[in-house]
């Protein structure tokens, strides 16, 4: 909104380098405290998601969007950086080095559709039925292994800087850590008792 405009966008104008660095490490500071979480994080995209919301989005591991929504990096099209906030290295990683750099070059939106052909969102549904899918995809995740999820999201962050010899260490080591956490005792007992598993 205008207002936003004004108080952030503005105010940015009145800083040096050193205060413009440390805005924008602060910016990268967050989309690095989403990666690092060990939980699952979901982005519910509805409507118009721009700029800094858009590389948010992007951060976290999962994205369900409402077809009616539209994405867009719009940085270089105010004369930034299409690289900010973890941009360059997050969305290469998701849809490709050759589709990033298009969007992150031309700032162009793309909609829901598109977003979801390439491999941005994970599924898009109906707008009227945007919170329910969220919430029941979020449900789905908090009742799964935690400790597994997050040791899952964990090699996915690490590995896509390692070879293929330290990352199949690196699966070993974390596989093994779950063999000896309760949930996978508790996924065992309940297969052979014929029920749902019920993980921490």
């Amino acid at each position: 909104s205008g207002g936003d405009v004004e108080d952030i966008i503005g105010a940015l104008f009145a800083r040096d380098y050193k205060g413009l660095l440390e805005f924008t490490r602060m910016n990268c500071d967050l989309s690095l405290a989403f990666r690092r979480f060990r939980r699952p994080e979901m982005a519910a995209l509805n409507g118009t998601v721009a700029g800094a919301g858009a590389v948010i989005a992007t951060a976290c591991d999962i994205r369900i969007a409402a077809d009616s929504a539209k994405i867009a990096y719009l940085f270089t099209k105010v004369g930034l950086s299409g690289a900010d906030m973890g941009a360059a290295w997050l969305l290469p990683r998701i849809i490709g080095f050759g589709r990033a750099t298009e969007l992150l070059m031309t700032g162009d939106f793309i909609d829901a559709a598109e977003a979801h052909r390439i491999g941005l969102y994970h599924r898009v549904v109906p707008s009227a039925q945007l919170a329910a899918e969220a919430r029941a995809f979020a449900e789905r995740l908090a009742r799964g292994p935690s400790e597994a999820l997050a040791v899952t999201k964990d090699a996915l962050n690490r590995e896509a800087a390692m070879d293929l010899t330290a990352a199949l260490e690196a699966e070993a080591e974390a596989q093994a850590r779950c063999m000896l956490h309760p949930n996978f005792r508790e996924a065992y007992e309940a297969f052979r008792a014929k029920r749902d598993a019920r993980f921490s």
